[in-house]
């Protein structure tokens, strides 16, 4: 295990690379680690990303058997001493090389997706917008747990395929039903965005927070400290009680995110 990574993670890491390789065996090319572990620490609800890149398409019997080996080695956000929420993105070379926007994704694994796996619901490989988002910070700050470094793997995303992406994301937030359950990281996530729109990087949640809180009126930034300290465990996640800021704020964010990417494509 690569000595940058924390000495706590790598049980967890060794296993969940270990069942990635029993799994996808000759067709797995590369593992890398990246996001808040490498982004400037984990934070006590922070996932473990991988990226994972495979020679070719998983058949259906292995794309079950992985989903379902993977739920061992993960555990929902806070409800383990030792193991953290995995999310696990499955792509074919060939699918994201020569790069093209929006790029197909062959597999995405994360808690929310338990119950489901458990009951042997698996999806489909399918296009992913995210994609776009997701390979710009493989490449711009990751580990390799398998293979070469990110830059000799992954192609450079676009930046005008990064502000698509970055569009095509805020349609997912219309009304509260969007954000239902989900709301401390529909703030932060929006954030995040914001930053990415206004700088061209991308930023660890709560440093993207701390980004956008003087660009926000007075009236909406309680809001995202509270969601801000939630996530850094210093404060009690109340979020889904106070739905009229919520409603107040995505709006507000969206806006100030389309505005600077309608500036950068004129």
């Amino acid at each position: 295990m690569p000595e940058s990574l924390s000495a706590d993670l790598t049980p967890q890491l060794t296993a969940a690379t270990a069942v990635l390789e029993q799994h996808l065996a000759t067709s797995l090319e590369s593992i890398h680690v990246f996001g808040s572990v490498v982004e400037g620490g984990l934070k006590p609800f922070s996932d473990l990303d991988l990226m994972v890149t495979v020679s070719e398409p998983l058949p259906p019997a292995v794309r079950l058997s992985l989903m379902q080996a993977l739920l061992a080695v993960s555990a929902w956000p806070g409800t383990h001493a030792t193991r953290r929420a995995l999310e696990v993105t499955v792509v074919v070379r060939s699918e994201v090389l020569p790069w093209r926007h929006p790029a197909r994704r062959e597999l995405q694994f994360g808690e929310w997706l338990r119950a489901d796996i458990q009951a042997g619901i698996v999806e489909p490989a399918m296009v992913d917008v995210d994609l776009a988002v997701l390979l710009t910070q493989v490449r711009a700050n990751s580990v390799a747990l398998k293979g070469p470094a990110a830059a000799d793997v992954f192609a450079p995303v676009p930046a005008t395929d990064l502000r698509q992406a970055l569009a095509e994301t805020l349609t997912l937030w219309n009304r509260p039903a969007d954000w239902d359950g989900d709301e401390r990281n529909v703030v932060l996530t929006l954030a995040r965005i914001w930053f990415t729109a206004a700088t061209g990087g991308i930023a660890p949640k709560d440093v993207a927070a701390t980004w956008a809180l003087n660009r926000l009126p007075p009236a909406l930034r309680p809001l995202l400290v509270q969601a801000r300290a939630a996530y850094l465990g210093e404060a009690v996640d109340d979020l889904k009680r106070r739905q009229s800021e919520m409603a107040a704020f995505v709006p507000h964010a969206k806006a100030a995110i389309q505005a600077l990417l309608a500036q950068a494509n004129p």
